[in-house]
């Protein structure tokens, strides 16, 4: 099975409501504006989703005993956007990292705990400055676009949580939506 195949396959895997949420996306990145726009529209379309209970089926709310989870709910068949959830068990973290495209989250269950960077140089050596800590409860939605999107996601919680991810590239194909790990020296 092609990954193309395995997404139109997943595609057919869907609630209505998440349907309808993949409707809204498409409406939003159709304007064809620029990143940090589309972003902005995109988290307006999201929030109102985030307190279904029918968004996922059973499978997409399950996790990985090893690492969080990636389930590609819908890969938009032009490569424009990706709707993906994102299940993390009690303690599981991301790498420090950035993403390939604008990106907005949501929390449909559980928190996540955030820590953002910023890259400094001084011409010979780096690290990364932490410049916020934020904790995103359920509900809460996010947006960036790159530069300045480096962080590292973790759910400090006791329970599950999930998020649901809208990214502006092709993750089916792509496999990931980070751009590049951070292994530099970095405030904690």
């Amino acid at each position: 099975m092609t990954l193309s195949t395995a997404s139109r396959t997943a595609a057919r895997r869907t609630t209505a409501r998440l349907d309808a949420l993949v409707g809204e996306v498409r409406e939003a990145v159709g304007r064809g504006l620029p990143p940090e726009l589309t972003a902005y529209l995109v988290a307006e379309r999201l929030a109102p989703f985030l307190g279904e209970s029918d968004l996922l089926t059973g499978e997409q709310r399950q996790g990985d005993p090893d690492r969080y989870r990636q389930h590609v709910l819908h890969a938009e068949s032009d490569g424009s956007f990706s709707v993906v959830a994102l299940v993390w068990l009690p303690g599981q973290v991301t790498p420090i990292h950035d993403h390939v495209s604008w990106c907005v989250t949501g929390v449909l269950e559980g928190e996540e705990s955030e820590r953002r960077y910023r890259l400094v140089s001084d011409g010979t050596t780096a690290r990364l400055v932490a410049t916020e800590h934020v904790v995103n409860a359920q509900g809460t939605v996010c947006g960036f676009a790159p530069p300045g999107d480096i962080h590292r996601v973790r759910n400090n919680c006791t329970s599950t949580a999930i998020s649901l991810h809208v990214y502006g590239a092709d993750i089916a194909r792509l496999g990931t939506s980070i751009r590049r790990v951070y292994k530099l020296p970095a405030d904690r």
